[in-house]
């Protein structure tokens, strides 16, 4: 998971709104330098990433609601939606990447690659806990033909799912991009 920015040049003298503003203009940075994701529909970590920066403007903007102007709670709605959809996206690779390693791992005797990569710009990578993944790829476990097919009618069905999913987010996002919600907020901290 990407790191939060660093908030600088506070003043603790300053108004709880100017330094609110100064907040939720960071947070607001920080998920718009993840937008450039949106097109890419594999590339998980990023998307997570993104969404963790739409939790992070949200959580700001609920924190600070007090003194900002009503209009904000429109923009914590959205980014609630934002955070939901990329959180059902990141479930179904989680649930896709598990059962492809166990059904991965009793065809090759391996685990799966996509899911074990370590680096921070693989395409697919997806963390998953060792001990999760021993029991998943250990060979006394392995499914039978049944349920091995059942397994893989199922992995069909989740990546249809999450198909769908990407899409209808990809959909809301450009919706708020149409009509210019980057700028929006920005006239919201600046009424």
């Amino acid at each position: 998971m990407a790191k939060a920015r660093p908030i600088i040049g506070l003043n603790a003298q300053a108004s709880t709104y100017k330094n609110a503003r100064s907040v939720v203009k960071v947070r607001l940075d920080e998920l718009y330098n993840w937008a450039s994701f949106v097109d890419e529909p594999y590339r998980v970590r990023k998307l997570h990433n993104l969404r963790i920066a739409a939790k992070r403007l949200r959580y700001t903007l609920e924190i600070f609601e007090e003194v900002l102007p009503e209009a904000s709670k429109d923009a914590v709605k959205e980014l609630t939606q934002i955070q939901d959809e990329l959180g059902a996206l990141h479930d179904s690779d989680v649930m896709i990447a598990l059962l492809r390693l166990c059904l991965g791992s009793q065809d090759t005797g391996t685990s799966y690659e996509l899911v074990l990569s370590d680096s921070q710009d693989s395409k697919g990578s997806i963390d998953l806990n060792p001990e999760l993944v021993a029991t998943l790829v250990d060979p006394s476990a392995a499914p039978s033909a049944k349920e091995r097919y059942g397994l893989e009618q199922l992995v069909l069905r989740l990546q249809q799912q999450r198909d769908e999913q990407y899409i209808a987010f990809r959909e809301h996002w450009y919706q708020l991009q149409a009509r210019d919600f980057h700028r929006e907020l920005l006239r919201l901290l600046d009424t």
